[in-house]
């Protein structure tokens, strides 16, 4: 199911914008379409189709940068994996979530409350109070009702699960019998919004089939790795590992043979994916069926420039990527020094990439001078880049980008967001669950089973490394794209770049044993960063694993953030001058245009009173 492929009516639209009470039910708006008219399958099927429309993050009504199910924002620019990239001037709001000085007005945390909840939450009670109305009408059996109500309490336990990522327990617990959503408060008991999450996802996994016949609609599996993944916010091993192991029991699901295959539009809906958001492109004006939270984070510069420049991995990434002599990551050496870059360095001026080894997926997931790009041509380094000294380096995230022969055929053809494109985002795969497992393995002192999971994740990724070393180290226009005098025909056949012999140099060795149970955490959660690294993950697993005895390898969140902020000056000496995170910082604060609207009812995170 390519995401809204099945065409939203207006009619849709008006009746989930605007069916505020139940009053709606029986008065008919003029020039509008009657509710009851959704009251057989055909159209609570296009209600849920417009809740599923929701996920992404955006709306074909407005663009919400921050509300994107990717999270580029707060899961990784507020983290050491990233920065906001592009211009200390640009998308400023941006800026107070990277230095951990979020206001109260930040406009990103906005769009991610009233996107979850007073879209996505709402669009799902809505239909849920239809299907309930068209089971009592008798247009519909107690076996469909039963189908859409699990497909619908999925979606309404990724939307508050989502809100909770970002906002923690202070959000409103909204049921589709709610008799005056205005008057819930956020304040609920401990425990209260995680038990909501799951009681939605147990029922979705009960009764939702294993597969289903349209990709991106939910499955049962779908269900149970977001339940597990919720448990695991709290470290609630015991009840996150049954449904894991269901997950990887049930052999739905396998590793696809390369890591890159979980970034490839030709690749979407793989085997390893188990709850995928559709992208769709050229089917509507801008093509607003795609992800368009992302839309600025493409490249900017010279030769590849679209827009505009956001979410350029950081250093400190990159540095996490180096290994030992036995491929194995530094871990507490890392960041000691930094892998060279090509910060300050113009693209015509000669600079030769790093020699050290380092684990293939680095530059799969970071695209840095003197490395080819996907097809577009080898990195030209600060002529592709917007500002260096704003944001580094390195391109923007490189994973999610399309390749150049798939421009205007899978990316869009207008607008002014020009990278849009029809790549898919594997929001839960199996190598989420694979390293998830790990994790609860690792926490109950089972060092095989930990042991095995993380190997078959670190033995996939040796499978396929990035191809074509570059023979010049200097690299002015005219090099554009692979060396002076080339066209795009020279791609993988010739120009200045040996194609047969790997871009860098990779290595990437397996683990033996793990010495104890803190170890193989230590190990689980490096691999979690890099194999996950830069999909809006790493601040929230920070977060949740500074709740662990050993904490982050036996460094708490603070200090790890801090450490970053500070290392981070060698690359750009001032943006993070003077930034400081501490524990009040861990969550968003609620929206005061959101507590302006609801006075005496909705009430501030006590952090930011």
């Amino acid at each position: 199911m390519k995401r809204l492929m099945i065409v939203l009516t207006a009619a849709v639209l008006l009746v989930m914008s605007n069916s505020c009470s139940e009053e709606f039910l029986t008065k008919n708006p003029p020039g509008s379409t009657a509710q009851n008219v959704f009251y057989d399958t055909k159209g609570i099927d296009a209600l849920l189709i417009g809740t599923y429309a929701m996920v992404p993050g955006s709306s074909l009504w407005e663009i919400s940068w921050g509300a994107s199910i990717q999270n580029w924002t707060y899961g990784s620019a507020a983290s050491d994996d990233a920065y906001k990239g592009s211009e200390v001037t640009d998308q400023v709001p941006v800026n107070e979530i990277e230095r951990w000085e979020v206001l109260t007005n930040n406009n990103y945390p906005a769009d991610k409350w009233k996107h979850n909840l007073g879209m996505g939450v709402f669009r799902a009670n809505t239909a849920l109070r239809v299907v309930t109305e068209a089971l009592e009408q008798g247009t519909i059996t107690e076996e469909q009702a039963t189908d859409f109500r699990a497909e619908l309490r999925f979606l309404r336990g990724l939307f508050n699960f989502e809100a909770r990522l970002v906002f923690g327990d202070y959000i409103p617990i909204l049921l589709e019998d709610t008799e005056n959503p205005s008057e819930v408060s956020n304040e609920n008991p401990e425990g209260a919004v995680l038990n909501h999450i799951i009681s939605d996802l147990e029922y979705a996994w009960t009764n939702l089939p294993e597969t289903q016949s349209q990709p991106g609609r939910a499955t049962k599996y779908a269900a149970m790795a977001l339940g597990a993944r919720a448990y695991l916010q709290d470290l609630k091993y015991a009840e996150a590992k049954p449904l894991l192991d269901n997950i990887i029991n049930s052999g739905q699901y396998s590793l696809m043979p390369n890591f890159i295959d979980n970034f490839n539009i030709e690749t979407n809906n793989n085997q390893e994916s188990i709850f995928e958001v559709q992208a769709n492109v050229n089917d509507i004006n801008e093509s607003l069926n795609a992800e368009m939270g992302i839309g600025l984070n493409w490249p900017h510069g010279s030769d590849i420039g679209m827009c505009c420049g956001f979410h350029q991995p950081s250093q400190n990434l990159v540095n996490a990527h180096k290994v030992d002599e036995n491929g194995l990551p530094l871990f507490d050496t890392f960041n000691n020094t930094d892998l060279k870059n090509d910060q300050g360095i113009n693209s015509d001026q000669e600079f030769v990439i790093a020699t050290e080894p380092v684990d293939p997926r680095l530059d799969w997931t970071v695209s840095r001078r003197g490395i080819p790009y996907k097809d577009w041509g080898i990195n030209r380094g600060s002529n592709w880049i917007r500002k260096q000294s704003d944001g580094g380096p390195y391109l923007p995230v490189a994973k999610p980008f399309l390749k150049k022969s798939e421009r205007y055929s899978l990316s869009t053809t207008t607008g002014w967001q020009t990278g849009i494109n029809a790549n898919n985002y594997r929001y839960i795969r199996y190598s989420h669950v694979l390293l998830w497992r790990a994790e609860v393995a690792a926490a109950e002192g089972d060092l095989g089973t930990a042991l095995t999971y993380v190997n078959m994740i670190r033995e996939r990724a040796g499978n396929d490394v990035v191809m074509g070393k570059v023979l010049i180290n200097e690299l002015p226009a005219s090099a554009y794209p692979w060396g002076p005098d080339t066209d795009d025909g020279a791609y993988l056949t010739g120009g200045s770049v040996d194609w047969t012999q790997p871009a860098a140099n990779y290595d990437i060795g397996l683990y033996t044993s793990f010495a104890d149970a803190n170890a193989a955490m230590r190990a689980v959660q490096w691999e979690q960063r890099l194999e996950f690294a830069t999909e809006g993950m790493r601040f929230f697993d920070l977060r949740r694993w500074d709740n662990l005895p050993n904490k982050i390898g036996g460094k708490s969140m603070v200090q790890i953030l801090n450490d970053f902020a500070a290392a981070d000056l060698r690359i750009r000496p001032s943006f993070m001058q003077g930034a400081n995170f501490s524990d009040n910082d861990k969550y968003q604060p609620i929206p005061q245009a959101q507590l302006d609207l609801q006075p005496a009812v909705l009430v501030q995170r006590p952090e930011y009173r």
